[in-house]
Formats: structure tokens, sequence, C-alpha cells
């Protein structure tokens, strides 16, 4: 959860989609970095490559924004 990526990177598609994700979907070695939290929030790119997970919505949008990209939710 520490890994931290670089946004600059990004292609000209500044749009990234954050959807929420049960943490039991998620690799072992990602769960016991999460404790007890039952979802997070992850933000990908547009070819579905995850650039981040997050404990909430709001972060996931500011992340997003922080980085001048284009949040939008997917379900």
């Amino acid at each position: 959860m520490n890994t931290k990526f670089d946004f600059s990177e990004l292609s000209e598609d500044r749009i990234v989609y954050v959807r929420q994700v049960l943490t039991a979907d998620l690799p072992e070695d990602v769960q016991a970095q999460v404790g007890d939290m039952k979802e997070l929030y992850a933000v990908h790119n547009s070819s579905g490559e995850r650039l981040a997970l997050v404990k909430d919505r709001a972060l996931a949008f500011a992340l997003a924004r922080q980085n001048d990209l284009a949040p939008v939710t997917v379900h």
C-alpha cells in the first residue's frame, strides 16, 4: 500500500476510474496491510491498470485531482 506511482508517466488521456473493491478480493499481501478494513477504493487508468488503493472515495478523487487527472466513478 505504500508503493508510489509516478502519475506524470500517464499518457494524454487524463481520465481515471474510481471503483470500490472488497479487501477480500485483493492479494493476501495487500490484505495484510489494510488491517480490518472491508473495502477500499481503487484508481485505474483507461487500460484498467490499478494506479492506487486508498481508504475512501473522497481520497481517491482528491488524489486524482492533485495529479491533474479527471476521476469518474465506475461500478
